[in-house]
């Protein structure tokens, strides 16, 4: 917790984030009430596992894809839900909330636009929201598009 600014950060470390370099994780209030929750139950990690080999102190969790992922997936019948689509659906979500491609790069750990994009695809509802903006927007304004197939431009020149 940041003392003043009421909020949860984590830093990876490079050896464990995929790029290799440091990432700071900033966490949104529902995703710092979970962390707050399971604090407290290891001296040293957040999230351990609950069922450690046999004479083994419980250790930190070194896969998300684990029975534990599995089980939760099976009774919410998400069976085919990934948990990277997690990634793809929080950057939905910056979008539609309209947070800009710099700060979604930011929150994903992204070192270019492209990839946030990547994550944040646009929704047809979106879409259609955005389409329709042009008539309240413009209805007033009379400018036309017009689309001229260069060839038969030339072959209208030619026959005059």
């Amino acid at each position: 917790m940041i003392p003043g600014l009421k909020c949860s950060v984590f830093v990876i470390p490079p050896e464990e984030f995929k790029s290799g370099r440091h990432h700071v994780v900033v966490l949104n209030d529902v995703a710092r009430q979970v962390v707050e929750s399971c604090r407290g139950q290891h001296p040293d990690y957040v999230f351990v596992d609950r069922h450690p080999q046999k004479y083994a102190p419980a250790d930190r969790i070194r896969t998300m894809n684990n029975t534990a992922w599995q089980n939760a997936r099976a009774r919410a019948n998400l069976r085919r839900f990934r948990v990277h689509d997690m990634r793809h659906t929080f950057g939905q979500r910056l979008r539609q909330a309209g947070v800009s491609s710099e700060d979604r790069m930011l929150l994903m750990g992204h070192t270019s636009n492209d990839m946030a994009g990547l994550y944040a695809t646009a929704t047809i509802a979106g879409l259609s929201e955005m389409a329709n903006a042009v008539l309240q927007d413009t209805r007033d304004t009379s400018t036309v598009l017009r689309v001229i197939n260069r060839r038969e431009h030339s072959r209208a020149k030619v026959a005059q």
